[in-house]
């Protein structure tokens, strides 16, 4: 059985500004035509879909578009949403998408039902769950989770998928498709945080008892077992990514389950380039000449700020994007850039660190840390489930509140 593995599209992002719609688009023409010249069985796409919970038409127009073609040539499709994803309206209409081949696994209830994927080599069936995004507020009750952990809530959801796949002939292959950050996965810049109210992190061992595990979430194709994978993004979404190919996973899963994984590659739209320099040395410097058709951060490291940084660079990088002043100079803690200073921070130690700030000699209090940490949870817990309230009418207040403080921050603090 030969699957494809992709996931995290985002469709509709754009980076620094700048429209991807071309680039996403050229990766779906390129996901068709690799699912149709490598003869795969299904394509799965492990959350993440969309950018946003109300994407735009563009995007909608591109997902459908990628769906009838891979339905046109008879490769059956199952998708997953993701943390960005709006659930209940990324499934609607799913029963009847699937008579097409493309099935869609929204609700988490619903994960221990598989999608049965036959095999023309007379292996028996391969039995796929989709386990979506599980915020852990919100599924725990349903999933019947002890706790509200990351952890407990997809323990939960997999004690489902092991107890249907009991219910299977002997020697029923399993691929779970799961959106979560799994332990010992590489983090990027342009993944949406999922730590607030706890640690988000779930050790691999809660696949334990599948044959493959199609990881999406983390946007850096990552190998945690031989049988627990990430694949990543097919483009970069944040010059963090810069280094990093992107790709997907041609899996081909033997008979009794064995798993072989080819890395292929995905188009490039443009590649990054991360320059650091004062701004006469990123002009003049001709070994930068080759990232003149690069998008470009540019990070200046002048004493003092120049005059018109980025017309001047423009001139030379066309696509420069990014501009970051980090001047080279004996630091201290006051002298150092607001980004600085927060970094490796979670919004809940600057927010504590906020308290401390504007009352001298007094930190926040244990049940002003509380306060905080509640309505910092209420606040992305209502972004993450945009279709239903996420907190009581007393706590939507305060995490609006906390929600619009969070966007006020200085550019570098985000």
């Amino acid at each position: 059985m030969r699957l494809l593995h992709t996931s995290d599209w985002h469709l509709g992002r754009s980076f620094h500004r700048v429209s991807l719609l071309d680039a996403q688009r050229a990766f779906l023409d390129h996901l068709v035509a690799t699912a149709q010249e490598r003869a795969v069985d299904a394509v799965l796409v492990a959350g993440d879909i969309y950018d946003r919970a109300v994407p735009s038409l563009a995007a909608v127009e591109m997902f459908d578009h990628a769906l009838h073609r891979l339905a046109e040539h008879g490769i059956p499709t199952v998708m997953i949403s993701g943390n960005h994803d709006s659930a209940r309206r990324l499934g609607v209409g799913s029963k009847l998408m699937g008579r097409a081949g493309v099935h869609l696994r929204t609700d988490p209830e619903e994960c221990g039902t598989p999608v049965l994927l036959p095999d023309g080599d007379g292996h028996g069936e391969v039995a796929v769950y989709g386990v979506p995004y599980l915020e852990p507020s919100l599924v725990r009750h349903a999933l019947g989770a002890g706790t509200g952990s990351h952890t407990a809530v997809l323990r939960a959801a997999m004690d489902r998928v092991r107890a249907d796949l009991a219910t299977r002939p002997a020697g029923t292959r399993s691929v779970v498709l799961a959106h979560a950050f799994v332990t010992g996965g590489e983090v990027s810049d342009s993944e949406r945080d999922i730590t607030v109210g706890g640690v988000a992190s779930v050790p691999a061992s809660v696949f334990d008892g599948v044959d493959y595990a199609a990881l999406g979430h983390l946007h850096n194709c990552q190998t945690l077992t031989e049988r627990v994978r990430y694949c990543g993004t097919p483009i970069a979404y944040s010059f963090s990514e810069a280094g990093h190919p992107k790709s997907m996973w041609l899996i081909d899963l033997g008979p009794g389950g064995e798993v072989a994984a080819e890395r292929l590659h995905c188009p490039v739209p443009r590649p990054l380039a991360r320059l650091r320099g004062t701004l006469e040395e990123l002009l003049e410097d001709p070994a930068h000449e080759r990232h003149a058709a690069s998008w470009v951060e540019a990070t200046l490291t002048d004493a003092a700020r120049p005059h018109d940084p980025m017309a001047r660079l423009g001139k030379r990088f066309p696509h420069l994007v990014s501009l970051v002043f980090e001047p080279e100079r004996e630091e201290t803690d006051d002298a150092r850039s607001y980004a600085v200073r927060l970094k490796g921070r979670t919004d809940r130690q600057i927010a504590e660190d906020f308290v401390g700030h504007v009352r001298p000699g007094r930190a926040a209090e244990p049940e002003e840390r509380a306060m905080l940490g509640q309505a910092l949870e209420a606040a992305r817990v209502a972004e993450s489930e945009q279709d239903e309230p996420a907190a009581t009418p007393r706590t939507v207040p305060a995490a609006r509140s906390a929600a619009a403080g969070h966007r006020a921050a200085p550019e570098g603090a985000r």
